[in-house]
C-alpha cells in the first residue's frame, strides 16, 4: 500500500468514524488533532526530502545548515541545545556536513574546549538553493489556504509549539 492510499484510507476510517459517531463529535477532538498532526508532519517530511533530493541535502542537514544560515558560528553545544537534538546525534549531522563540505569546524579562540561551527561557500549555496525550493513548496502545502487562514495558522501553530516546549521542560510528577 503506498502512502498515498494509507493517507486517504486513514482519512476515510476517521470521516466513517465521524460519520458513525456526530454527538460525539466534539468528544475525540484531541485524539483526532494528535492524528492529524502527525500525518501532517509525516507527509510534509516526505514530500520535504522528495523535494530536496536533487540537492543533496537531507532534513536533518537542512535543519543544521537553516540555523547556521541565521546564526553562524555557534559552537556544537550551543547549536544542540537550539535544535533541541542530543550532542552525539548532532554531531553526526556535523561530520556529513563536514564531510560535504558544507561546513567548518573550528577550536574557539578563547576557549579551545569549544568547537564552533561555520557555514562554507558551498554551504551558503547549499542554503540559496534550499531557499529557492521552499517558497514554491510552501505554497504548493498551502495552495487551497487563503492568506487570512495562513497567518492564523501559523501564529496557532506557533502557539502550539510553545506550549509542547513549556510541557517537555517540566518536571514529572
Amino acid at each position: 500500500m503506498g502512502l498515498r492510499d494509507e493517507v486517504c484510507l486513514n482519512t476515510k476510517q476517521m470521516a466513517g468514524e465521524q460519520m458513525t459517531r456526530h454527538s460525539e463529535k466534539y468528544d475525540q477532538w484531541d485524539v483526532e488533532l494528535g492524528v492529524l498532526m502527525h500525518d501532517v508532519a509525516r507527509l510534509r517530511r516526505v514530500v520535504f526530502d522528495k523535494d530536496m533530493k536533487p540537492l543533496g541535502v537531507t532534513r536533518s542537514h537542512a535543519w543544521v545548515l537553516a540555523r547556521l544560515g541565521a546564526e553562524d558560528g555557534l559552537s556544537q553545544v550551543e547549536l544542540a541545545a537550539v535544535l533541541s537534538v542530543g550532542k552525539a546525534a548532532l554531531g553526526g549531522i556535523l561530520d556529513g556536513l563536514e564531510a560535504s563540505d558544507l561546513i567548518s569546524r573550528s577550536d574557539d579562540p578563547v576557549d579551545r574546549r569549544v568547537r564552533r561551527v561555520y557555514v562554507t561557500d558551498k554551504g551558503r549555496q547549499a542554503i540559496r538553493a534550499m531557499r529557492q525550493r521552499l517558497r514554491p513548496l510552501s505554497e504548493r502545502i498551502l495552495r487551497n489556504v487563503k492568506a487570512e487562514d495562513r497567518d492564523n495558522l501559523l501564529q496557532s501553530l506557533q502557539t502550539v509549539k510553545s506550549n509542547l516546549l513549556e510541557l517537555a521542560n517540566e518536571d514529572p510528577e
